[in-house]
């Protein structure tokens, strides 16, 4: 994987799924502002049309189109089909069900160390074994499961109190193990804007940066939910503008930790799109 794709995902604040046995959405899902796509051969997909989706999915990569592969999980019998394909065209993959560093740094060497890797974790072992998932060999970010995780733990996928824990968890392990900030999961309801802003407010509070959305119309509010907003850039100006020699702005304590986050502040709304 070359380092533009890397950067690609480690930036990325909007990540849209379009289900692999739905090829005529492929080119309505690249052209939705997504910052990237993710072709999914695994939840969207019924068990009799796996071939189908990821056939679909190799002509559509054979043809130029770049996206990201959800594989199957390891050890289904999809899965070795799904990486190889994914391989032939140095796709990264998001690895379901991600709780294994030993099995992450197999699917790497499967694929000829072609493919970046997204761990998905979305079980109550990846959450336990976040640190030694966000560090193998091949992971770029993590994103995370609420829906699978919380089926298993017996909560609702957007209880915010529920999942804290494991959300917490998945951002310390990200930043420990030295990668990018992690993605969160999916809000269910597709066209409830106020629950996705609540959803996202939640997780960029506990230090999320991107969104995995599953409806083109989640796009926007994601991707505004991310930027900072227009009080945290005038507070970053106003804390840069000071300089290193200032000890307090507002009343509140400078020191580097501060300038770094204001730094860090303003990069991002660098990099956020002006609205339309």
């Amino acid at each position: 994987m070359n380092t533009e794709t890397r950067d690609r995902i480690a930036t990325a604040t909007t990540l849209l799924f379009v289900p692999g046995n739905r090829p005529d959405r492929f080119a309505k899902a690249a052209s939705s502002g997504a910052d990237l796509v993710i072709l999914d051969l695994e939840d969207a997909v019924a068990l009799a049309d796996k071939d189908e989706a990821r056939a679909a999915a190799d002509r559509w990569l054979a043809d130029g189109n770049q996206a990201i592969v959800r594989i199957n999980a390891p050890g289904t019998p999809w899965s070795a089909a799904d990486v190889a394909m994914a391989a032939r065209h140095g796709c990264p993959v998001i690895v379901p069900k991600a709780e294994d560093a030993a099995t992450l740094a197999d699917l790497v060497a499967l694929s000829g160390a072609r493919c970046g890797l997204i761990a998905l974790v979305e079980t109550a072992l990846g959450v336990e074994r976040a640190y030694e998932v966000c560090r193998a060999p091949g992971v770029v970010r993590a994103a995370f499961g609420n829906v699978d995780l919380s089926a298993q733990l017996g909560t609702a996928p957007d209880d915010h109190t529920a999942l804290a824990y494991a959300r917490s968890r998945l951002v310390v392990a990200s930043a420990a193990a030295g990668i990018a900030p992690p993605v969160d999961g999916v809000t269910t309801a597709l066209r409830d804007l106020d629950a996705l802003r609540t959803d996202i407010g939640h997780a960029r509070r506990l230090g999320f940066t991107a969104k995995l959305c599953i409806h083109p119309a989640q796009l926007p509010g994601a991707a505004r939910g991310f930027a900072p907003s227009p009080e945290e850039v005038r507070w970053a100006a106003s804390v840069l503008a000071a300089g290193d020699s200032a000890t307090a702005i507002d009343g509140h304590m400078i020191d580097r930790p501060v300038l770094l986050r204001a730094e860090r502040i303003l990069a991002a709304a660098a990099e956020t799109p002006a609205a339309p």
